[in-house]
C-alpha cells in the first residue's frame, strides 16, 4: 500500500561506512517514510593519490536521489535539520557524537541501530569485542539516543548467533542486513508513541575502538583466543605477529593439532605454516607479509620457507 506524501514519516538518516547501507536503503523502500536528507562525514583523502573519497553513504544516497549533507561537526547543519522539520532521525554507524541541540532538532528524536544486545559492548566496536571474547550470540538493539554513550532506552532487539568462524567483517555485514528493517520498525514505534524500555543496570560491558597495538598476538595465550583475536581484527586492523624480524598480519587461523614453546613454528601442512600456542597449535591459513598482498598460507609456506623451530613474535 502507498502511503501519500503528507502522511509519509520524514526521516533524515545519519550514517557513513558500508554497514550503514542497507539501513539506508529500507527507510528509502518504506512507503510510508519520507527520507528527507542522508548526512555522512566528508570525502576523505584514501590511497597513494590521497584524492578525496565519498563515503559509502553518500554513494548509495546519490544513487537514491537523496540530499546528501557532510558537515565537518554536526552543529554546523543545525539550522538545515530544522528546516527539514524531521519526525525521527536515524543513525546507524555515523562516527561523530551528537551535541544535545542537533539531538532536540527531530519532533520524536534520534533511533540509533546498534549492532550488539546492549547494555552488553557499549561504545564504537561492539562486534570486535564479541569475538575477541569468545562470545556465541550477539545482536542487534535499536534504542533511542540520549547523552550517554549507547545508554539510551530500548525500542528493539534480536539475537543472533556468531559463527565460530566468522570474522568481525563478515558478522558486521551480516548485522547491517538484519537490523535494517528493524530500524525502519523501530521509527515507526518511535513515531507511533511506543515507549522505549530503559536498559538493564546488569551485564555493563564497554567497546573501545580498536587498536594496532590492541591486536598484536600474544602466543602464549591458548589457541582459541588466538584465533578468536584474529577473527575479531579481520578486516581491520588486522592482528600482527612478526616473522624474521619482520611484522605479519595473520587474516585467519585455525586449530591444528601439536604443542611447543609458544610462537615456534612446528612444521606446515596443507593449509600453511603451524604454530605453537599457549595450549595446542593453529594453522596459518590466511597472511600478510610486510609490504605484501594477503596470501593463503600455503602460498607463504611456498614463498618464505618456514623453518620448524623459527619462531614468530620473537623481538629479540
Amino acid at each position: 500500500m502507498t502511503v501519500a506524501g503528507d502522511d509519509r514519516i520524514r526521516v533524515a538518516f545519519f550514517g557513513t561506512p558500508d554497514v550503514a547501507v542497507p539501513s539506508l536503503a529500507a527507510l528509502h523502500g518504506a512507503d510510508d517514510v519520507d527520507v528527507v536528507a542522508a548526512v555522512t562525514n566528508p570525502d576523505r583523502p584514501r590511497g597513494r593519490t590521497r584524492s578525496p573519497v565519498p563515503p559509502p553513504v553518500k554513494v548509495a544516497a546519490q544513487e537514491r536521489g537523496i540530499t546528501v549533507l557532510q558537515p565537518h561537526w554536526p552543529r554546523d547543519i543545525l539550522d538545515r535539520l530544522h528546516s527539514l522539520s524531521p519526525d525521527a532521525v536515524a543513525v546507524v554507524a555515523y562516527g561523530v557524537i551528537l551535541p544535545t541541540d542537533v539531538l532536540e532538532a527531530p519532533r520524536h528524536g534520534y533511533v540509533n541501530l546498534h549492532f550488539s544486545l546492549l547494555p552488553r559492548w557499549r561504545g564504537a566496536a561492539p562486534v570486535q569485542h564479541a569475538i575477541r571474547a569468545g562470545d556465541h550470540t550477539t545482536g542487534i538493539t535499536t534504542f533511542v539516543i540520549d547523552v550517554g554513550m549507547d545508554t539510551g532506552p530500548i525500542l528493539q532487539q534480536l539475537q543472533v548467533d556468531i559463527a565460530r568462524d566468522e570474522t568481525a567483517g563478515e558478522l558486521l555485514e551480516r548485522l547491517a542486513v538484519i537490523g535494517a528493517p528493524v530500524l525502519v520498525d523501530s521509527i515507526r514505534q518511535l513515531v507511533q508513541g511506543v515507549e522505549p524500555q530503559p536498559q538493564r543496570d546488569d551485564g555493563v560491558t564497554y567497546a573501545a575502538r580498536i587498536t594496532p597495538e590492541d591486536v598484536r598476538i600474544d602466543w602464549s595465550s591458548p589457541a582459541r583466543s588466538v584465533i578468536d583475536l584474529v577473527r575479531s581484527a579481520n578486516p581491520a586492523p588486522g592482528a600482527h605477529t612478526t616473522f624474521r624480524g619482520q611484522r605479519l598480519k595473520i587474516w585467519r587461523a585455525h586449530p591444528a593439532q601439536g604443542g611447543g614453546p609458544p610462537g615456534t613454528v612446528l612444521g606446515t601442512d596443507a593449509l600453511g605454516p603451524v604454530v605453537a600456542t599457549g595450549d595446542r597449535a593453529v594453522v596459518l591459513a590466511e597472511v600478510q607479509p610486510a609490504g605484501k598482498v594477503a596470501m593463503s598460507g600455503g602460498a607463504f609456506v611456498n614463498g618464505y620457507r618456514p623453518q620448524p623451530g623459527e619462531r614468530l613474535g620473537d623481538e629479540r
